[in-house]
C-alpha cells in the first residue's frame, strides 16, 4: 500500500533541473558540452550532450516531455499486452 509520500513522489511530474557547460568526454577534445539534470521527486536522470546550450536545453525539455507524457499513460510501454 502506497503511503502518502510516496504517492505524492509518483505523482510529480518530470522536469528540468539544470543544464551547465561540461568538460568534455574522455578522449574528446572540441566541441561544446553540456550537462543535464532532469529530476522527478527523489530520482535525477543525468545526461551529457554536445551542442549550444540552446540546442541541449531544448533536448532536456523535449525528453522531460516525452517521460512525462509516457508517464500519464500509465503502465509500462515494455509491459506484455493482454489478450481482450
Amino acid at each position: 500500500m502506497n503511503t502518502d509520500a510516496e504517492y505524492a513522489i509518483n505523482n510529480e511530474k518530470y522536469q528540468v533541473v539544470a543544464v551547465e557547460k561540461s568538460i568534455p568526454p574522455q578522449g574528446i577534445d572540441t566541441g561544446s558540452w553540456y550537462r543535464y539534470v532532469i529530476g522527478q521527486g527523489k530520482s535525477e536522470i543525468v545526461g551529457f550532450k554536445l551542442g549550444s546550450l540552446q540546442a541541449v536545453t531544448e533536448h532536456a525539455y523535449a525528453m522531460v516531455d516525452d517521460l512525462n507524457n509516457r508517464a500519464n499513460r500509465g503502465g509500462s510501454f515494455y509491459a506484455p499486452r493482454t489478450r481482450k
